[in-house]
């Protein structure tokens, strides 16, 4: 079976009060249960490092007390980014180890495998790591808050970008053969139009391929002047480097799954990344210009305290710690009702909440009719050294 994390709740005196409801599984006067699938193994490994910084960020608040004087008991699987398996492991959060809820499960394929099992048993997913745009349809997807800004506005904001920046060029897309790739390619195609046929060529690659050296250099013989990477590091780093290699000097794009400085810049070489864009919506802990930033001053001491030895440069350390922190206001909001009706409830009604470590000027927003916790970025730049923002924060309203 594969591997389990969990953070131990650590009884506390029990809260004086009524008891508590039927329709509140997972939940004592002491603890509440919680469930997570992530890749801590597999091809997309370096991206279930979001699960270790949501169980670092539970482990700092079960040290605080906890919440509401319970504490959480987050029990994370790896699902190695096989759909079967996240399946299997949700249905065992559920069914054996009678979590309350899901939170934070991480990737495409497997919330879209484990989807209509939690609808049919009534069981909420927040805050899910996959931009799908299908995810923010509230009405196919009723139980569900999403954690990262959707693909589909992603797309439409680098469109948006390349047709300001370069208007009469062709622009390449190397994308994921998922449902994570796709989308970009079908945003683009919506901010296009008729005009996509003409301007856009596009290359696939399988998430166990080994390389996706053949193309890039396929897209490069394209004539593109852009480069658009939809994928995850591992290939990203490798477009990135590739393509400076075959010295095509195309503006490259790489999505915000792939932003990371540690786990896809450095090993593609910060020489041959410099140029590329990104849109955000975190500060960089590893750039000087945060250094005095509270925020970050925060997320360095928590990082030094419960992540020793790991690199704080890789930005999914720092997803997963924001994802804590929106774990800890939805169960403040929550208060002693913590029914999966409520936990959903407080999760869609997340008002002006701004996290310290996230950009100036973006903040969350969530309502019954809008499930998206992030729906602005700020584009940015490296420079060899570390990111240079520009331009305006761009949202749904700005695609």
């Amino acid at each position: 079976m594969s591997g389990k994390w969990s953070i131990a709740a650590v009884l506390v005196l029990a809260l004086s009060g009524p008891g508590f409801a039927a329709d509140a599984p997972g939940v004592t006067a002491t603890e509440i249960k919680i469930g997570g699938v992530f890749p801590f193994s597999g091809p997309a490994s370096s991206i279930g490092l979001v699960g270790k910084g949501v169980l670092a960020y539970v482990q700092s608040i079960n040290d605080r007390g906890g919440i509401n004087g319970r504490k959480i008991d987050y029990i994370a699987y790896d699902d190695a980014y096989s759909p079967p398996k996240a399946v299997e492991h949700v249905r065992k959060l559920v069914e054996s180890d009678e979590v309350a809820f899901i939170f934070s499960q991480l990737g495409t394929p497997g919330n879209t495998a484990s989807a209509k099992y939690l609808l049919v048993k009534h069981v909420p997913t927040i805050a899910i790591i996959s931009g799908s745009n299908k995810f923010t349809t509230v009405a196919d997807f009723p139980l569900t808050t999403t954690g990262l800004v959707s693909f589909d506005t992603e797309g439409k904001i680098y469109a948006k970008y390349l047709t300001r920046a370069l208007p009469n060029a062709k622009y390449a897309i190397l994308y994921q053969n998922d449902d994570l790739g796709k989308d970009y390619v079908n945003a683009f195609k919506a901010f296009l139009k008729d005009d996509f046929d003409k301007k856009v060529v596009t290359a696939a690659y399988e998430i166990t391929d080994p390389t996706v050296d053949s193309q890039v250099v396929s897209l490069k013989s394209s004539g593109a002047e852009a480069l658009l990477v939809a994928g995850t590091p591992k290939f990203a780093a490798q477009a990135i480097r590739k393509a400076a290699e075959i010295g095509w000097k195309a503006t490259v794009i790489v999505n915000f799954p792939s932003s990371s400085v540690s786990a896809t810049l450095k090993p593609a070489g910060f020489d041959n990344a410099v140029g590329v864009i990104v849109g955000t919506f975190d500060k960089d802990p590893t750039d000087s210009k945060w250094n005095d930033d509270e925020g970050m001053k925060g997320y360095r001491a928590f990082f030094a305290k419960y992540l020793p030895g790991a690199d704080i440069g890789d930005t999914n350390y720092l997803t997963g710690y924001q994802q804590g922190m929106i774990l800890e206001q939805i169960l403040k909001q929550c208060g002693n009702d913590l029914s999966r009706e409520n936990i959903l409830k407080q999760a869609k009604s997340l008002q002006d909440l701004a996290l310290p470590t996230a950009m100036p000027g973006i903040t969350i927003n969530t309502s019954a009719t809008s499930n998206m916790i992030w729906t602005q970025l700020q584009l940015q730049r490296w420079n060899g050294a570390n990111w240079e923002q520009f331009g305006e924060v761009l949202d749904v309203k700005s695609e």
